[in-house]
């Protein structure tokens, strides 16, 4: 068997999943790790500025390529800086395997300076947090890691490595493909379920579909775009899943949900079937007891995850299984059975609506006055955007607008923090631009969040990364001042801030600046920005008095 160091074992086991990338900063308790990268040519370590912005660009690495990210950090406050980013993944069910250096196993307990329970801190916002028994289990640990991040409804996994585990010793072992330890399975769904909820489906009059996240993850758009056409019924994207289906599609209508268009509840309030696919259907409850979902519909619900069926509203059909497969098998028994497409006024009043929505998003394109609306914002980038462009909403006001209004016709070209967690964009800018290099990458940021993690640009500058943040500035943290505006009779703490120029300070990270204050240079500003070979920062100065609301707008 071919004899390796600790270190060897870690960095091949890496190679062997086909990892590309590693992002993380060496410390003491990771040189070993650091030091196998060395002879490497099929894997790189991109050093980053903090932790965090790490976690962030191997979640966004995996979002867009589908394939685990990967991080190493070393202990003390090397490891617990990854665990905003790392909860995010965790609630977006994005696969990351966290490598964490950590205190030697004979000073456990003696309070030294960096010793910290990593395995009891990132248990609950991990799929699977575990520490290295002995260095002759790094490969199977590793493996099990990988098998557990990708398995069924995808997460993170931290592991650990004490460092005296690491020092002077050698593990003997043959590397195996993942093929022999890794199976994948669509699980079908019971066929029973299957028919029952086609059953309702043929009956429909008013179907509705919903596409949620399983549908990218499981390559099922396709599937879920047939479903609609069989049915003539109209199609929206839960949220921050805008890019599961097409939305050039004559049947999709919008994003459903929190932030999503407002013509999409229009149909929900009077569907009599609504079959979420993918999708946990999160906030259902809250929306039938307000009237935006009609009370009497029958809903289907298919999710990956059985704790999910029927967790936030009741459901008439709830199938667990793999988005794709379920799709197939409904697909099969319609065409089978011979479905009728439900009433014509229903696919009438869906295109309808669609067409409303585009009317309204068109009229924004149009919106003047002393100060630029972040809804122009983003209009002006729709005449730039390509379908293999992606775009990342950091959290925040100015971003909240761009739910409805960017549209999509790939999939894995969208990305928004589920936690809505500040700072996220820009590392994520990076992790998403080299998933895909040949894919033009912008990431919407406010002002609020653009200095949490700025640093990250010379990251990108050093390592050749280019891609787009558009901040739109308004000076202050918008979604806490519109709250306390609202709910709080404008008594105002904390919200107000000042900035730099932010593409003066790319420029001193080694950039391309721009800043635009007439709203009509935007378009042709971004187009040019985006053909640029360094990472470029372009800012707007933006109404500070202009908020989004719930449910669009």
């Amino acid at each position: 068997m071919p004899r390796m160091t600790a270190g060897e074992a870690v960095v091949k086991s890496l190679i062997n999943e086909d990892v590309k990338y590693a992002f993380g900063i060496v410390g003491n308790e990771t040189l070993e790790i650091a030091d196998a990268f060395y002879d490497e040519r099929n894997i790189k370590l991109i050093t980053v500025r903090h932790e965090q912005g790490a976690a962030c660009m191997a979640s966004a690495y995996a979002r867009i390529s589908g394939q685990p990210g990967v991080t190493i950090t070393t202990g003390g406050p090397g490891t617990p800086n990854i665990a905003g980013p790392l909860f995010t993944a965790f609630m977006g069910h994005v696969p990351v395997i966290a490598l964490s250096g950590a205190t030697s196993r004979e000073q456990v307990y003696r309070d030294t300076g960096q010793e910290l329970d990593h395995v009891a801190m990132f248990r609950t916002i991990t799929k699977l947090a575990l520490t290295i028994p002995t260095t002759s289990r790094i490969p199977e640990m590793m493996r099990h890691a990988f098998r557990v991040a990708v398995a069924n409804k995808k997460g993170p996994v931290l592991v650990d490595f004490p460092v005296d585990m690491m020092h002077d010793k050698f593990v003997e072992t043959e590397l195996q493909p993942p093929s022999v330890y890794r199976v994948h399975q669509r699980l079908p769904g019971d066929p029973s379920l299957v028919r029952q909820a086609a059953a309702l489906l043929k009956g429909a009059q008013r179907p509705l579909i919903i596409a949620g996240g399983g549908v990218t993850e499981s390559g099922a758009s396709a599937d879920a775009v047939a479903l609609a056409e069989l049915l003539s019924a109209p199609l929206v994207t839960s949220y921050r899943r805008n890019d599961a289906v097409p939305n050039s599609h004559p049947l999709y209508v919008g994003p459903y949900g929190a932030r999503g268009a407002a013509e999409t509840s229009e149909l929900s309030k009077k569907a009599d079937v609504i079959i979420g696919v993918g999708t946990r259907l999160l906030g259902f409850a809250n929306l039938v007891g307000n009237g935006t979902v009609n009370k009497d519909a029958k809903i289907i619900q298919i999710e990956l995850d059985e704790k999910e069926i029927g967790r936030h509203c009741p459901v008439s059909v709830g199938i667990q299984g793999d988005a794709q497969a379920v799709l197939q098998g409904i697909l099969e028994a319609l065409r089978r059975e011979g479905a009728e497409g439900g009433d014509p006024a229903w696919k009438r009043e869906a295109q309808e609506l669609r067409a409303k929505r585009r009317q309204r998003l068109d009229a924004e394109g149009r919106i003047s006055g002393a100060m630029i609306s972040p809804r122009r914002v983003y209009a002006e980038f729709r005449k730039v955007k390509t379908p293999d462009t992606i775009a990342i909403l950091d959290a925040g006001a100015c971003q909240a607008f761009g739910y409805d209004r960017i549209d999509f016709e790939n999939q894995r070209t969208f990305i928004s923090p589920p936690t809505g967690g500040l700072g996220y964009g820009i590392p994520e800018g990076v992790g998403a631009k080299l998933a895909s290099p040949g894919s033009p990458v912008i990431v919407f940021n406010g002002d609020g969040g653009f200095l949490f993690n700025a640093q990250e640009l010379e990251t990108a500058v050093r390592e050749h990364i280019p891609f787009v943040t558009l901040c739109m500035n308004n000076g202050l943290y918008g979604s806490e001042k519109a709250l306390q505006i609202a709910g709080f009779k404008g008594r105002l703490v904390g919200t107000d801030i000042t900035n730099p120029r932010f593409d003066k300070l790319a420029e001193l990270y080694g950039g391309k600046g721009y800043y635009v204050d007439n709203i009509n240079n935007l378009a042709e500003t971004i187009r040019a920005a985006m053909k640029n070979d360094v990472p470029s920062v372009i800012e707007v100065p933006v109404d500070p008095d202009e908020f989004p609301r719930m449910g669009g707008g």
